[in-house]
């Protein structure tokens, strides 16, 4: 049990002369928690950005043949363009939580402490949502990109008979729906326990405004 909840505990006996400084006691904790949570996010942000780049950048110096690729697909303007708006977002995302760290920095009211939580759960919400979609999307682009651009895989696919396309079919959706789990338990362990966190300083503060 952490100071908060110490003090909340105590905020709820019957002890009157307790309750009478309890909202200038409890703001400042839930304040530096919340200030806390965001920072971590915002870190968490940056971390995983660094990890894309990593993830994108390393292949194609360790690999001539994923370098190969990489650029014949990075002439396909659908691609190249789904991965700049892609960053674009993730550099939108760190910008946008930066913003509600230095908010939160520079409160000290606890409505615009309320509203900043309320930002950040939103951007954080639709941020998962972007990414979980790219993902969703990316197997089955990939697999188009592909079959036009390898001649040889290409050949192989039109020479399917109905039923092993059926079975390349499911094995895309297949694969796209095992990231997509994987990158959803990833949010939810990470971004889902902080903004859980986030949400139990904002119904406090909440009970303070009342």
């Amino acid at each position: 049990m952490d100071e908060l909840d110490l003090l909340k505990k105590d905020w709820n006996s019957e002890n009157p002369e307790f309750k009478s400084y309890s909202d200038s006691d409890i703001y400042p904790m839930l304040y530096k928690k919340s200030f806390s949570i965001v920072k971590t996010l915002f870190y968490i942000s940056i971390a995983e950005l660094i990890f894309w780049l990593l993830a994108s950048i390393l292949p194609y110096f360790l690999s001539s043949t994923f370098k190969e690729k990489l650029e014949t697909s990075y002439e396909n303007p659908l691609f190249l363009g789904v991965n700049i708006f892609s960053y674009l977002v993730i550099f939108m995302f760190i910008y946008l939580l930066y913003k509600s760290y230095k908010t939160i920095s520079s409160t000290d009211s606890a409505k615009k402490l309320m509203e900043s939580i309320l930002k950040t759960r939103k951007v954080i919400k639709y941020y998962v949502v972007f990414n979980l979609t790219i993902i969703f999307l990316s197997i089955p682009l990939s697999f188009y990109f592909e079959y036009n651009e390898n001649l040889e895989f290409h050949k192989q696919v039109v020479e399917f008979s109905t039923n092993q396309m059926l079975v390349l079919y499911a094995f895309v959706v297949l694969v796209a729906g095992v990231f997509l789990i994987l990158l959803w338990l990833f949010y939810r362990l990470i971004y889902g326990v902080l903004l859980k966190r986030l949400n139990k300083n904002y119904e406090e503060l909440k009970k303070l405004e009342v």
